[in-house]
């Protein structure tokens, strides 16, 4: 994975400028004809992302024909994974247990989870163990719920129309009903969500089973507030250094490539570009963690609206591809859930059509947009969906297989995308 440069942004998309000159220069010295640029998704530390870029840039150097001299960039951006969650090659915190705990346990705020939170959300630590200690007690009085909720909404807030929020939109604008809605309803949806049920339960007062529903309102929250970070990176960050790049080193051929919240940063980082570059060759999205509407004109339920990044797809000299994956639960289950109450709670019905993820059935309702499988052969422009079922398969609950994209097939994928010549 060599010449190699990292790319460091801060949560308001602030580039560390130290890197960036490296990266101009390097190209220019190393030769480079091809650099991929690669942002990680929700993760936890710069060894866990740095691992990511190696496994899935291993293959490339191999598939290359010797013509081309390919440079790899990895993107480092403040995100946050749960250490309850799992991901494919890697254990779980071994003290990241209390989200699941033993029967009759309710749902705890384990010590990873909160030193991550402190982090992500600096100042804010008193805050985070009075939500901490909420959850351990798992109270059936109502004002504690009520408390806590209070407290998850502020902990994520921005001020209404603010820059911030914009940049959290996907389909619509305004605050998620989430962080707005009663807070015993969200949660109960979340519960029942977590369930597997889709559907509400009357539980009878408020019990363990509505406090792990409290436990998923946390972390979707700070999860919303990843996915606004993302925008915001890929907008003031990581699109104006392309810009840059692009001035500096003309000739080099850029194909950007995200996973999950990282794919939704890449596409941002498409609006954000100056208007002439065209340096951009292809993007590819792998399991995005966002609307498959993103891209649309118009709205099949709100023909009078578009997808918030509709029409970037025309920033790229080739095409925008999604990779997607029927085996992904992230995506499939709980993300079409939050993303519904995020939007509006009037109804439930359409809601895996309606609030579907990109990287869970790909590109929706955009002209022109083609649907592949994989290994098939690559259109060379406009929104192309991939399906990569066959190998984005493996990952136990409740991500399922959101995590499993370091396969030579993707690799493949992105080569074909960007039209770089196989040996």
């Amino acid at each position: 994975m060599e010449p190699y440069w990292e790319l460091t942004f801060d949560a308001d998309g602030d580039v560390d400028t130290a890197q960036r000159d490296h990266l101009l220069a390097g190209v220019a010295d190393e030769h480079v004809t091809d650099l991929l640029v690669l942002a990680h998704g929700w993760n936890n530390d710069q060894d866990m992302a740095t691992d990511l870029y190696r496994r899935f840039f291993g293959p490339c150097r191999d598939l290359a024909d010797p013509r081309v001299r390919l440079g790899y960039v990895g993107v480092m951006w403040p995100a946050i994974r749960f250490p309850d969650e799992r991901i494919p090659d890697f254990e779980p915190s071994v003290t990241a247990t209390a989200a699941n705990p033993a029967p009759g346990v309710g749902p705890l705020l384990d010590e990873p989870t909160l030193r991550l939170l402190t982090r992500t959300f600096p100042g804010r630590e008193t805050e985070l163990l009075r939500i901490g200690a909420l959850l351990a007690e798992h109270s059936r009085v109502p004002s504690r719920l009520y408390e806590y909720g209070r407290l998850v909404r502020d902990l994520v807030a921005v001020h209404q129309n603010s820059a911030a929020q914009l940049f959290a939109n996907d389909t619509w604008a305004g605050e998620p009903a989430m962080l707005t809605d009663d807070a015993v309803e969200v949660c109960q949806m979340f519960a029942a969500a977590m369930e597997g049920t889709g559907q509400l339960e009357l539980f009878g007062g408020l019990g363990k089973r509505l406090w792990s529903g409290a436990h998923e309102l946390l972390r979707q929250a700070s999860y919303y507030a990843m996915k606004r970070r993302a925008g915001s990176v890929g907008q003031l960050g990581l699109g104006p250094a392309i810009g840059l790049l692009a001035r500096e080193a003309p000739d080099v051929r850029v194909h950007l490539i995200g996973h999950s919240f990282g794919a939704r940063l890449v596409s941002y980082a498409l609006r954000g570009m100056p208007a002439p570059v065209r340096t951009v060759k292809s993007t590819t999205l792998l399991q995005g963690a966002f609307s498959h509407y993103a891209f649309s004109n118009r709205l099949p339920h709100d023909r009078s609206r578009g997808g918030a990044l509709h029409g970037v797809q025309r920033r790229i000299d080739g095409p925008l591809v999604s990779c997607y994956s029927r085996h992904d639960a992230a995506l499939g289950k709980i993300y079409p859930l939050a993303s519904k109450i995020a939007g509006d709670s009037s109804t439930f019905l359409g809601l895996w059509e309606r609030w579907g993820a990109i990287g869970y059935d790909g590109i929706r309702a955009v002209d022109g947009a083609k649907r592949v499988k994989l290994g098939r052969a690559i259109p060379a422009k406009g929104c192309v969906s991939v399906d990569a079922s066959d190998v984005v398969r493996r990952g136990g609950p409740p991500a399922g297989a959101h995590s499993d994209i370091c396969h030579e097939e993707l690799a493949r994928v992105v080569f074909a995308a960007g039209r770089i010549p196989l040996v």
